[in-house]
């Protein structure tokens, strides 16, 4: 179990706690929605969630094959609904994996991305889109 603590801070604003480590990080509430957009909204850190998932889900599922991925980059982007209730509608993500990923058997990582936590914790409502680009070999 994880304890996350914290404070609704007036203005849209929320300050929160990771209690095992100490980090903390702050919320705001976007511009489309009353807020000034000023940190991460809480709809974001979803969309921050899937997207690192996915990728440590990846560098794990690589490790069990005795592969160290090393750095490599993604993207994330959040597609808010345009009816009522507001909620996410859509997450695409985009993976370049690096070169050690050719060590590993054909669709090792894209089977470990699609099961991920957030991914299976997510509403299957939620359209979620991963795309992988791959180094030359």
């Amino acid at each position: 179990m994880v304890k996350i603590t914290g404070e609704y801070q007036g203005g849209l604003h929320c300050a929160a706690t990771h209690e095992p480590s100490g980090n903390t990080l702050a919320t705001d509430a976007p511009k489309d929605n009353q807020g000034r957009g000023e940190a991460f909204s809480p709809t974001d850190l979803v969309a921050t969630a899937f997207a690192t998932c996915v990728v440590t889900t990846m560098a794990l599922a690589a490790r069990k094959h005795g592969v160290e991925l090393g750095a490599f980059r993604y993207a994330v982007t959040k597609e808010m609904s345009t009816d009522a209730p507001r909620r996410i509608a859509r997450i695409a993500l985009q993976v370049w994996l690096p070169a050690e990923a050719g060590k590993l058997p054909p669709d090792t990582l894209e089977r470990a991305a699609h099961a991920c936590p957030v991914h299976r914790s997510l509403a299957p409502e939620v359209e979620k889109v991963i795309e992988f680009h791959r180094s030359p070999t």
